[in-house]
């Protein structure tokens, strides 16, 4: 399996470099040279495996030769070993033929774990075969962040730079970040918005200079094996419902749009998705897209939902390589004019046959806490504002008669205790592991919103860890 950028102009790579290099040197991103197919009978032969057993087999094609099929197979058994739940991704039926998918069961309570605790393995895998380090940069609009974390933590060919915007994350998703003290952890807190922080890791990442000298590498969604991890728990979805003998349709509350664009590379595999549910909040650039034909950028707004609060969601791009027939320098002349004019269509073609599958839903802070209260006194679930925003969207766009719909319940209701407590009036409890959160110290560095700041800062604590 070879992967190609989406602009066009970056040498294609396996999948191990891919692994290493996140982002593409000429700023895009990397897609499978072809899309692996899954038949009825392969599918059919998914039911009753375990979810690390699904999930080895749907990542194996992506992974190619870059490691043995039994050694691949032990590292996603261990990466899904502590997850709270022995499904690891259990199904609770909530209405007609309506599902939730709990994606809240590992060490940081968010559905980023199934694809991080997995990427440290591949990490430390890949990396102890050439003798080499890497220093990953990122950015998160909450949960990416402790997830990446708790996975690279004390991991000894790594140092991990994680960016939040200041002031824009949970106490919650805030300290499960900050409190981790392990040396090779630095967290900065930056002045501004998620897509301020995106932009100057994309901003490292395109200083190619920096970018060799300390041999960066991402955890971001922009990183393939992030949404190839991803793709696993739509299929394992599909295999407890009956696929493919029954059609699905998938909610997911979406800021960045890599855990929906998952649910597409699902059904390129052969998952039968009839739909895709976008769910946002106030920042609703891609529902706006999906209503209008045109994407056109907007001041980011704080919400109740900040994992959603993003006006730029970087693999929306994966998705418009496929619109534009996998024309590299075409997609890449209509990204630089989006990001230049801050509104651009696509064309209207595209447009058409996109929102064929897609379809958005918005919900400003006001309907989430509605939707948090009544799912609460239907179902008895409490749901965190994100996990509301995507149940409502579905049931809102649902049609019983055609598909079974699966929504996705991305975060535990605790790390978003005032907004589930002011909607319910329960405030949910954290798991017990993580009774003493408020009382840890934390550490963390705040920084503008200057690319020169932040690469002075990296430099500078590489320089006095390498010099220890």
């Amino acid at each position: 399996m070879k992967y190609l950028s989406t602009r066009g102009r970056a040498p294609a790579l396996m999948f191990d470099d891919v692994l290493l290099a996140g982002l593409a040197r000429d700023g895009g991103l990397y897609v499978p040279s072809v899309w692996p197919r899954l038949g009825k009978a392969e599918f059919r032969g998914l039911r009753g495996l375990s979810y690390p057993e699904i999930a080895a087999r749907v990542m194996l094609p992506f992974v190619g030769r870059a490691l043995r099929r039994d050694d691949f197979l032990a590292l996603v058994v261990d990466s899904y070993r502590g997850f709270g739940h022995p499904a690891v991704a259990p199904l609770k039926q909530i209405g007609r033929d309506q599902w939730l998918m709990e994606l809240f069961h590992g060490p940081t309570l968010a559905f980023k774990d199934y694809a991080l605790q997995l990427l440290g393995r591949l990490f430390d895998q890949i990396l102890l075969k050439r003798g080499a380090r890497v220093t990953i940069v990122g950015a998160t609009s909450g949960d990416t962040g402790s997830a990446a974390i708790e996975a690279c933590r004390d991991r000894a060919a790594i140092e991990i730079f994680m960016l939040h915007p200041k002031d824009r994350v949970s106490e919650v998703q805030r300290r499960q970040m900050t409190t981790v003290l392990a040396p090779n952890v630095h967290n900065i807190a930056i002045e501004g918005t998620f897509d301020d922080c995106q932009d100057l890791v994309k901003g490292m990442f395109n200083d190619l200079a920096f970018r060799d000298r300390f041999r960066l590498s991402a955890v971001n969604s922009i990183n393939w094996a992030r949404i190839m991890a991803q793709v696993a728990y739509y299929v394992a979805a599909g295999a407890a419902l009956g696929a493919p003998d029954r059609r699905l349709s998938f909610a997911v509350p979406t800021g960045n749009f890599g855990n929906v664009y998952a649910g597409y590379v699902a059904r390129r595999m052969g998952l039968p998705i009839e739909r895709l549910i976008v769910g946002s909040n106030a920042n609703d650039i891609l529902t706006r897209y999906f209503e209008t034909g045109v994407m056109q950028t907007a001041p980011v707004v704080s919400t109740l939902s900040p994992s959603m609060d993003i006006q730029i969601s970087s693999n929306f791009e994966r998705l418009l390589f496929e619109a534009y027939g996998r024309d590299g320098a075409a997609l890449a002349k209509a990204m630089s004019a989006l990001r230049a004019m801050g509104a651009c269509g696509f064309g209207r073609r595209r447009w058409q046959s996109l929102k064929a599958l897609f379809v958005g839903h918005r919900l400003d802070d006001g309907e989430t806490k509605t939707a948090i209260r009544t799912l609460y006194k239907l179902t008895g679930e409490l749901l965190d504002p994100h996990t509301a925003i995507g149940v409502a969207a579905g049931i809102r766009h649902h049609d019983y008669r055609s598909s079974a719909l699966v929504a996705l319940a991305t975060a535990h209701p605790a790390k978003f205790p005032d907004a589930v407590e002011a909607a319910t009036g329960v405030r949910p409890s954290l798991p017990e592991r993580l009774q003493d959160l408020y009382a840890r110290p934390e550490r963390c560095t705040t920084l503008p919103n200057e690319l020169g700041a932040v690469e002075d800062f990296v430099a500078g604590r590489l320089k006095r860890r390498n010099a220890a």
